[in-house]
């Protein structure tokens, strides 16, 4: 700003006298010089009807149109906004003369010494006398209160202003935006003042009251003329320094309201809704056929665990921050609390996260238990198939076979034979009838446990037994057949008879041997695998005994040899009585045998996956029974330091800082732990006894331990900006802290009702039930029954606060709406940023009262509202 802009500034100040000795100068000649009397009239015109133009009206001869007093008196009460006397409306000259005289005894009310101006000259049209009574009225109501820097209103509004740069100079020290004053240069006088004149026309809503010719060529321009003229810049500007001033404090407003409203809506949009969407997902329980959905579905679920949950475990404390944050703001800046809106409560989102957290468990449980379902199923199933392809394939022609007519050609010897034979396949079929007794068992538990394919084994387990109960009939009805034979047919060989009745339930014992060395097993422990161990050594031990009935069965068939070559005997050396030939039964040995190390090896490498289980579980153990401790530890140190910290907050938050660090740099404990566990999940081990604590106990806890450590500083925080905001020394801090914990009785970091009752009457408070009752509203306002020590400091320094209030914003809107009940929406745009003028736009109601226009808004209910005082 250089030095021309500098010197133009206002200030108010009383200089009556001074004006009042100039009345005096006025009677010096009784004729005005004709160039002075020609500015005067037109700059005094101008002047009244930039004021009577509000009133609707204006002058054209400023000595005629003053006589009747009407417009002189409608011309006091404009500029003074006060009311006159009511005027006499006759025509007659007495009318006139008292009409002035009331306008003449008002203007001399306000401290004006009126010198040698009559109601009868004015009302005579005398030029000089009604120039010089306009002339009192503009020193009175226009210039008296001006002063420029050190001068006084006369010496500062006839600063030199022939060049026309001081009239430049002034607009552009107060609107910049109108006039470029480094293009302008004083050898172009004429027009420096014509571009001053015109643009405060135009854009500053001054009349042009002068004539920039007259006063260039004027050696000395009327001083009048020139004061009356520059008083108008005066009261344009100073104007405009109310609206700024307000305006900035309404911006100051409206810029914490803004933050205030982004930060609650933030909070509003924040977790629950995922936490909706995601427990849905968790409760479905929907069963899947095979083990390689259901392990989909558990690696889907682990996914979930390692990268979708922990972000919004963090963004839940995060938003539990931001609520005690906004809080504390809202509390610094003397606004409501913030309520959510319902079911978003702090407390519901914590309720929200606790049921997604036992939908986590029933979800994983569940998960679990179905694929030990759907193992138990694999395995029941393949056990179904093997014993029942078994039966299937020894079963098969027996029917055909049984229903043969070959005993009504036979000799005696053959149907002795076939008799014999027909014993032996009833030894068999009864051998048989545990195998379809246990076929139909499986078959109905597989149908217990809802197996996928549930209806190929009934419909085949249905097939084994109606063909089983054919056979016991058509084996009945033969066996019958031969008896009645027999009595015909005698001979009988002894020795294939013999053969046939012990090779039969070898044979079967060397089946039920082979399906049990390749049955399928599931252990979950060594002791399990060990009792198969043992189970299989006692097999073991029997195969002595088991070889020497083969070799008795053997020696049997020798014998038949023996005898036949013996007597020369002209018959098959085939057994008629059973169809196991010694090929088979030496086939089935050796099969035996080949399986039993088979066996061995099998049991020995669960044995050995057993022991790694075992392992994994106490590796997980030694870690675990470490780690859950540590967390509980931090957990009451934490606690205990919420309490018992003294000293400045900052050494209280350096300390919790402290603690923080050490938590975060624990974290890669944590982070080892989960990767043993998910080794432990993927070989299937599903339980320990070698520690209390599962991954899921150890995960909750350090959830918990990073929110309460965040949750403690945060505390710390907004009882920093609590004191920073509210003025309170850290000695302050300390007494309240201490009386604090003298009365947390229960050390807990909260005082009941009772306690904080004591803890008032010791500081002096002397308390009614009424009175008790309104403050417990301020520090407990959620009905919660105990006091939190923010809130114990937010009273204790709630009368002392110097904030914002609404009637200091209703005040400053109205000096922007310029003293009107509303404000235009263009108003507010003008002296507002754009941002917050559409704010105000966007929230302000129409205003209803009196005098309203289209379009105006109610400040005083916007203003009202932002401080909670009533519903917008």
């Amino acid at each position: 700003m250089n030095q021309m802009e500098s010197s133009i500034q206002y200030n108010y100040e009383y200089e009556e006298d001074e004006y009042m000795i100039q009345e005096d100068e006025w009677d010096r000649d009784m004729l005005l010089d004709p160039a002075w009397e020609k500015q005067q009239r037109k700059t005094f015109t101008a002047w009244c009807n930039s004021h009577l133009r509000k009133a609707g009206t204006q002058i054209e001869n400023i000595e005629e149109d003053f006589r009747n007093g009407l417009k002189l008196m409608l011309l006091l009460e404009v500029i003074s906004g006060e009311r006159l006397p009511k005027p006499d409306r006759g025509k007659m000259r007495f009318h006139k003369i008292a009409n002035v005289n009331k306008a003449l005894d008002f203007i001399a009310s306000k401290g004006v010494k009126l010198v040698s101006i009559g109601a009868e000259e004015i009302v005579d049209g005398n030029v000089k006398m009604t120039l010089g009574m306009i002339w009192t009225i503009i020193l009175r109501f226009a210039i008296q209160d001006i002063s420029v820097e050190e001068t006084s209103a006369k010496e500062g509004l006839l600063l030199c202003w022939k060049d026309g740069l001081a009239l430049c100079a002034l607009i552009h020290r107060h609107r910049p935006d109108l006039i470029d004053y480094s293009k302008l240069t004083k050898d172009d006088p004429l027009g420096n003042l014509n571009l001053a004149m015109d643009v405060a026309e135009k854009h500053l809503d001054i009349p042009k009251m002068l004539d920039a010719e007259d006063i260039v060529n004027t050696p000395k321009p009327d001083e009048r003329a020139i004061m009356t003229y520059v008083s108008c810049f005066y009261h344009a500007f100073a104007g405009a320094e109310q609206a700024e001033t307000a305006a900035n404090r309404i911006c100051k407003v409206l810029a914490v309201n803004q933050e205030n409203e982004r930060m609650m809506e933030e909070y509003e949009r924040l977790l629950l809704e995922w936490i909706r969407r995601t427990i849905p997902w968790l409760e479905n329980r929907t069963p899947e056929r095979t083990m390689q959905t259901m392990q989909k579905k558990l690696e889907d679920f682990r996914d979930y665990r390692r990268k979708h949950k922990p972000p919004k475990v963090q963004e839940k404390c995060q938003l539990e921050i931001n609520f005690n944050t906004l809080q504390t703001k809202l509390r610094i800046s003397n606004r409501p609390a913030f309520m959510p809106s319902e079911g978003k409560m702090v407390s519901d989102i914590a309720s929200a996260l606790q049921r997604l957290e036992q939908a986590e468990k029933g979800y994983e449980e569940w998960l679990l238990n179905e694929i030990r379902r759907l193992e138990r199923l694999e395995h029941l199933a393949e056990k179904f198939r093997q014993k029942a392809g078994s039966h299937e394939t020894w079963a098969y022609g027996k029917e055909q076979i049984l229903q043969q007519k070959d005993y009504e050609s036979a000799s005696l010897t053959d149907i002795r034979a076939l008799l014999r034979k027909h014993e032996a396949f009833e030894s068999d079929l009864a051998a048989h009838q545990d195998r379809v007794e246990q076929i139909a068992a499986i078959a109905q538990e597989l149908n217990e446990l809802d197996y996928h394919d549930a209806a190929s084994v009934n419909d085949r387990c249905q097939k084994i037994c109606d063909q089983w109960d054919r056979l016991g009939t058509i084996t009945q009805k033969r066996r019958e057949a031969l008896e009645r034979t027999e009595k015909l047919l005698e001979t009988i060989d002894q020795l294939h008879l013999e053969f046939a009745k012990r090779a039969a339930p070898f044979n079967n014992w060397m089946e039920g041997a082979m399906e049990d060395l390749q049955d399928m097993f599931i252990v979950h422990s060594v002791e399990e695998i060990q009792s198969l161990i043992t189970a299989h050594e006692q097999f073991k031990a029997t195969l002595h005994e088991a070889d020497g009935e083969r070799q008795a069965i053997l020696s049997i068939h020798n014998e038949v040899e023996k005898v036949i070559q013996s007597y020369s005997l002209r018959i098959s050396s085939n057994n008629p009585y059973s169809t196991l030939s010694l090929d088979e039964i030496r086939a089935k040995w050796d099969k035996v045998k080949q399986l039993v190390p088979l066996r061995d090896q099998s049991l020995q490498e669960e044995l050995a996956r057993q022991h790694s289980n075992e392992r994994l579980r106490r590796q997980f153990a030694a870690q675990a029974n470490v780690i859950g401790p540590w967390i509980q530890n931090k957990m009451e140190e934490i606690s205990r330091s919420s309490v018992e910290m003294t000293g400045p907050l900052e050494d209280q938050m350096n300390q919790l800082k402290q603690h923080e660090h050490n938590i975060i740099n624990y974290k890669s404990n944590i982070d080892k732990l989960e990767g043993d566990h998910q080794v432990i999940q993927e070989a299937l081990v599903f339980d320990n006894k070698h520690t209390n604590y599962t991954m899921e106990h150890i995960r909750v806890g350090w959830e918990l331990l990073l929110t309460t450590i965040a949750r403690t500083i945060n505390e710390i925080e907004n009882q920093i900006l609590t004191r920073d905001a509210k003025g309170i020394t850290q000695e302050q801090m300390n007494e309240f802290r201490a009386s604090f914990n003298h009365f947390d009785r229960k050390k807990n970091g909260l005082m009941d009702h009772d306690d904080f009752r004591a803890c008032l009457i010791s500081m002096g408070y002397d308390l009614g039930e009424a009175e008790f009752a309104r403050i417990m509203s301020l520090v407990d306002p959620n009905g919660q029954g105990t006091v939190s020590f923010q809130s114990f400091i937010d009273f204790m320094t709630r009368e002392t606060a110097d904030t914002d209030t609404a009637e200091q914003v209703i005040a400053s809107f109205r000096i922007l709406a310029s003293d009107k009940a509303y404000i235009l929406a263009e108003e507010l745009r003008r002296e507002l940023p754009s941002e917050q003028a559409q704010y105000c736009i966007k929230r302000m109601p129409p205003y209803r009262g009196p005098g309203a226009v289209p379009g105006a808004l109610d400040y005083t209910s916007f203003s009202s509202a932002l401080y909670g005082e009533s519903d917008l």
